[in-house]
């Protein structure tokens, strides 16, 4: 999508519908324009640990924070957030989930593997559109990272 080398933003996400509005929404408002979309668990994890087609990213600044669906194919996102917070080169980037599940069981497993931010996607388009600007907001201008 654009310089892998230099992503902001980690969307993992594998509904079309929902990874454009979400683009849309952090491009609007001038939050990201370094944003890599990725489709299924396997993907995310592969440009996190550059590995397979993103293994020239080694050595490269990991994004800022990756937003994630736990619906995922190949792996899903509990897993991807299993792997990314067992390992000390991934486990302090901020991790929102953004997902369509309410279920109690995704969000105490979530929280229990280190997820920073739980957040059901709104149904409807401008709340949808305004969540992901408040989350935007508030990662990438609002939040102080550790420096590591």
């Amino acid at each position: 999508m654009e310089n892998i080398n230099d992503v902001e933003i980690l969307l993992v996400e594998d509904n079309p519908s929902d990874s454009e509005l979400a683009i849309r929404a952090l491009k609007q408002s001038k939050l990201a324009n370094l944003i890599e979309l990725v489709e299924d668990g396997e993907q995310a994890l592969d440009f996190i640990f550059a590995r397979g087609k993103y293994s020239t990213r080694v050595g490269i600044a990991k994004p800022k924070v990756i937003f994630l669906d736990l619906k995922l194919p190949k792996v899903d996102g509990l897993e991807v957030l299993r792997e990314l917070k067992s390992h000390e080169e991934s486990k302090y980037i901020p991790v929102v989930v953004l997902t369509s599940s309410k279920e109690e069981r995704d969000i105490m497993e979530s929280y229990k593997l280190g997820v920073n931010s739980y957040i059901t996607k709104p149904v409807d388009f401008e709340k949808f559109i305004e969540a992901v600007k408040g989350i935007g907001f508030y990662w990438l201008l609002l939040n102080q990272p550790p420096n590591i």
